[in-house]
């Protein structure tokens, strides 16, 4: 498997934007939290979260090819495990469904990073002091971060969480690189 600096390195050679390079951080974060909460191996878990859009670049415009770009970027750098798992966030346009408890992680996972970053933008104490409490506020209101999919965020049962208990480790996670992905 690839090791941390590496797997940044071949993200930054995609040459993704700079949102799309905090959210691979974001969704990193978030994976290795769970990871730590659902007993999983954390580097497996945060190098799949920050790879998870790494074809994003090229495959914009082509949504039936995101995440299957990604399986051949990555392929013999990444466990088959963690390349299903990429495929899988983006079932809707692969037909790769999420199976595994690290396929929903990852689905819920970087989906709620445009929940928390959204929020975080709004607030004058940006990720200090959020709770989850507030963040299901902003899931009903479907005007809020709207394109977000409330449903992927959901997955997270799916994956062996409530939704509270989802929140608090993808809050944490973020606030650990809020430095990193502009959240202060």
């Amino acid at each position: 498997m690839l090791a941390r600096d590496e797997a940044y390195a071949l993200l930054l050679d995609q040459k993704p934007e700079h949102h799309l390079v905090a959210h691979a951080l974001e969704s990193e974060a978030v994976m290795r939290g769970l990871a730590e909460k659902l007993g999983h191996d954390p580097e497996l878990w945060g190098t799949t979260g920050l790879l998870h859009d790494i074809d994003f670049p090229h495959t914009k415009n082509t949504p039936e090819q995101h995440g299957l770009m990604a399986q051949d970027l990555l392929a013999g750098k990444l466990p088959d495990e963690a390349l299903y798992a990429i495929a899988a966030h983006n079932s809707e346009y692969t037909g790769r469904e999420p199976k595994s408890v690290f396929d929903y992680a990852l689905r819920a996972g970087e989906s709620v990073t445009g929940l928390i970053s959204a929020a975080a933008l709004v607030r004058p104490t940006k990720m200090e002091g959020m709770k989850p409490k507030s963040l299901k506020k902003k899931m009903k209101d479907k005007s809020f971060a709207a394109a977000v999919d409330r449903g992927r965020i959901r997955d997270c049962e799916q994956a062996g969480l409530d939704l509270t208990d989802f929140l608090l480790v993808a809050i944490a996670a973020i606030a650990g690189v809020a430095d990193e992905v502009g959240l202060v």
